[in-house]
């Protein structure tokens, strides 16, 4: 089986393994927008596909029989994408997206924003020195609002934009924990983040519920409308297991799952 994995998360990369270790072909998609990535096993393609029909085309030469969209929640393109390609191209999708952080106690003192636009006026309400979030693509809607601000900046790669003078700017990538996120935060009198969700970043809100500051967070714009969701590695698994024969009357490279064939008999009825 050849599983097309739209990448560049912590579950896409547990996915990967997990599949590769099943014996699938894992082909990981990574965007190509930060400098070194952390690279997945299996295949690696990096680059876009060219628009819906870049995508289409792809899954019908590369012989895909499934797609994953692990992509970030806000990675809205893509998504959107593969909702009307893979229909098009007669591969099943999935996507696999964590769950937010609207379920924490907290949320619901926080300021919810419906775009980043929205979210740089309350910050410039709320406070004088911003502690930035959003990720570097998204700056150039904060460079207006907050320009008198003091914002401290915190992206993986250097902005495609030239920021005011009276911001600060921290290249990290995470995981953080809620002592290195006390540090940073010290200065700071509001947090501006969206709601990526996960544990590898979630000591910023930790933080910030400490210290009684305000937060301010972008929603996400939800996924294209009739794409199946699953919310872990796991559903994802056993999403792509039951998927329907159709691997060319063989068992999975050979070999039955798990030591038996799938669902208990092999695809279309002989190894």
């Amino acid at each position: 089986m050849k599983v097309l994995v739209l990448g560049g998360t912590g579950e896409a990369r547990a996915l990967a393994d997990a599949l590769v270790e099943d014996g699938a072909v894992v082909v990981t998609s990574l965007a190509g927008r930060v400098s070194r990535p952390r690279l997945p096993v299996g295949q690696v393609r990096i680059g876009g596909f060219g628009g819906v029909d870049g995508l289409a085309a792809y899954l019908a030469e590369s012989g895909a029989d499934a797609v994953v969209d692990a992509t970030h929640p806000f990675a809205q393109r893509i998504s959107a994408n593969a909702a009307v390609a893979c229909p098009a191209a007669g591969v099943p999708l999935v996507r696999l997206e964590r769950p937010g952080w609207a379920v924490r106690p907290e949320a619901r003192t926080w300021h919810w924003a419906g775009d980043h636009g929205e979210a740089a006026g309350m910050a410039a309400r709320l406070g004088e020195r911003p502690f930035l979030t959003v990720g570097r693509q998204s700056l150039a809607h904060f460079v207006e609002p907050l320009r008198r601000h003091a914002c401290l900046v915190r992206v993986v790669d250097e902005p495609d934009i030239a920021l005011p003078a009276s911001w600060t700017l921290l290249r990290s990538r995470g995981p953080y924990t809620v002592g290195s996120e006390r540090e940073v935060m010290a200065g700071a009198d509001v947090l501006v983040t969206k709601d990526s969700g996960g544990d590898h970043t979630v000591a910023k809100l930790v933080i910030a519920a400490e210290r009684g500051m305000p937060v301010v967070v972008v929603r996400r714009a939800g996924p294209p409308a009739g794409v199946r969701i699953v919310g872990d590695v796991e559903a994802a698994l056993a999403w792509i297991r039951a998927l329907p024969a159709r691997w060319h009357g063989r068992c999975w490279h050979g070999r039955c799952w798990h030591g038996r064939c799938w669902h208990g008999r092999c695809w279309h009825g002989r190894c």
